[in-house]
């Protein structure tokens, strides 16, 4: 994958449904054989924008360009791009062999070249040995597989897919994004990924896109992402994180120092923020820790009583409340202890976990 080798690229994109204004200006370019997601709340346009690429919904302004070609008029199979849905859409009275070769053979290869491509694509996707089998013998798993297998048997330039997790269990689809990136990675083609879940998006992606209002808030990195926020929406979206609202004290020594309540904070640096201005102090749950040592320590200091906690085997996540009545909740990993209820505890939160938006 290089940055400058765009295979596809939508282009101040418009999609209305009668009044109801679906896609607003959205750009985006993928680069060849990336792992992108479109991250989103149900309604945000992610699915429309799979479905404006596939040719199956119509521009209403704008320019979808694949492969250096505008596409944005052409039938669907003038495009090099298939689909996977959360249904799969295999053919129930045909076998794993049957559905994979279904494309292929459609374009008229030789039998001897069918069955070299159909078992090459059982391996890739690891259903090497299943080929005779009907669908209905096959898991959820299985079934995705085969779609995906179906899906890539021709080559196509941009595989999209649209929640292909979404009707497995929690263990299973864990399971499968592990899986559907190593396919992705070893086929080589470009994935273009719907879901409304950010575990899946962060745990797969090279880039997520997270959309709202029919537009991109925020184009970037799973780390960046989550990391570095642009937009209110994007830090409450990703990440549990606390969002206080602070107004601006001043700019000094390469922080921010905000009222958080009575308290000031110093914060992460932001000079578009003027002096007085209100803001959020956005602050990730595991960023923000329980400490004894408050002597001298390099870090924000906040008393506060624990009003609640919850033990979920890997994580136990408590709920304080400040003298400012702020409520704060604290993320901690593995063997850590809860505090006693109503008891008076001291959180450490660095300045550069706190992101002033």
């Amino acid at each position: 994958m290089t940055m400058n080798d765009t295979v596809l690229s939508l282009q101040n994109v418009n999609k209305k449904f009668g009044q109801n204004r679906i896609l607003n200006g959205l750009n985006i370019d993928i680069y060849r054989g990336e792992f992108v997601t479109l991250l989103g709340e149900s309604g945000c346009g992610k699915t429309t924008t799979l479905r404006l690429v596939a040719g199956l919904e119509q521009l209403d302004s704008g320019n979808i360009v694949l492969d250096g070609a505008d596409v944005g008029n052409m039938p669907p199979d003038k495009r090099n791009v298939n689909t996977v849905f959360q249904n799969y859409a295999l053919f129930p009275h045909m076998s794993v062999f049957d559905n994979i070769a279904y494309g292929p053979k459609v374009r008229g290869i030789t039998k001897q070249e069918l069955k070299t491509k159909v078992l090459a694509t059982l391996e890739l996707v690891r259903m090497t040995g299943y080929e005779k089998r009907m669908p209905h013998q096959l898991s959820g798993g299985q079934r995705q597989r085969v779609a995906i297998a179906r899906a890539l048997i021709n080559k196509p330039l941009i595989l999209l897919l649209d929640e292909p997790l979404g009707a497995l269990d929690q263990k299973l689809r864990q399971h499968m994004q592990g899986e559907l990136k190593s396919i992705q990675e070893q086929a080589g083609v470009t994935f273009v990924y719907v879901t409304h879940d950010q575990d899946e998006a962060l745990n797969m992606s090279d880039r997520i896109g997270v959309m709202r209002g029919g537009t991109f808030l925020q184009i970037g990195t799973p780390r960046e992402i989550y990391e570095e926020p642009r937009d209110l929406f994007v830090a409450e979206f990703i990440g549990e994180r606390n969002i206080i609202p602070v107004k601006v004290a001043e700019h000094t020594h390469g922080n921010t120092t905000v009222h958080m309540g009575g308290s000031r904070i110093i914060a992460r640096k932001n000079e578009k923020l003027a002096e007085g201005a209100a803001c959020h102090a956005a602050i990730l749950a595991d960023r923000a820790v329980f400490t004894r040592d408050i002597a001298g320590i390099d870090a924000n200091v906040i008393t506060a009583r624990v009003v609640s906690t919850s033990y979920t085997g890997s994580r136990l996540k408590t709920t304080v409340e400040t003298n400012d009545e702020i409520t704060l909740t604290i993320i901690e990993y593995g063997s850590a202890v809860a505090a006693p209820l109503r008891a008076k505890v001291y959180i450490a939160i660095c300045p550069e976990d706190i992101i002033l938006l």
